[in-house]
């Protein structure tokens, strides 16, 4: 595995739609992003009416296609200076959360703690009530307290930035590229 010449944002999506338009809204604009894809993330884009060939033409995608999650071998080159998992299942949180690190997004996260990488996690389940859009409407869920829990914990992580809204998550992705002295297209 080679080093990239500047370090590169690793993007994880997840099988949660959760405001997952503005989510890569907000990863379009970032200069040097790679995007890895949990199984779940590439049924989800689907669904939504991405197409991986349009997202190629302007990123590098890694899919959840090997059993060790050989692509996290990126991560001890330097490779990536942050990762940013959103929208983030309840699911992805819950294994995050446990120390599981059982698919590619699962990985991307452990290998960015054991590097000592910043990760920024957008939960879904950040509130007892949460309205989503789904591929054909918006919807109202409660997540589980369980679901919240592993939330918490998340936010307890060290170099871990669990946000719960666009907002937060544009000002925290803006707060890193501030800190790292690039700039966004």
């Amino acid at each position: 595995m080679k080093t990239e010449p500047a370090p590169r944002f690793a993007w994880g999506i997840t099988g949660s739609g959760h405001y997952l338009k503005e989510s890569l809204a907000i990863c379009m604009t970032l200069p040097g992003v790679d995007l890895f894809l949990s199984k779940a993330g590439e049924e989800i884009l689907r669904m939504y009416g991405y197409k991986l060939e349009d997202l190629k033409a302007r990123m590098r995608i890694f899919r959840d296609s090997t059993a060790s999650a050989a692509p996290v071998g990126l991560f001890y080159h330097g490779n990536y200076h942050t990762v940013i998992i959103g929208p983030a299942s309840s699911n992805t949180v819950a294994k995050c959360a446990l120390g599981i690190s059982d698919s590619l997004i699962t990985n991307i996260f452990a290998q960015a703690g054991k590097c000592g990488l910043p990760s920024i996690v957008f939960a879904c389940d950040t509130e007892p009530e949460v309205t989503t859009e789904s591929p054909s409407e918006w919807v109202t869920l409660n997540p589980r307290r369980i679901d919240l829990q592993h939330t918490e914990t998340l936010k307890t992580f060290e170099n871990v930035q669990v946000v719960s809204s666009v907002e937060a998550l544009q000002q925290a992705i803006t707060d890193r590229v501030t800190c790292l002295n690039i700039s966004s297209s």
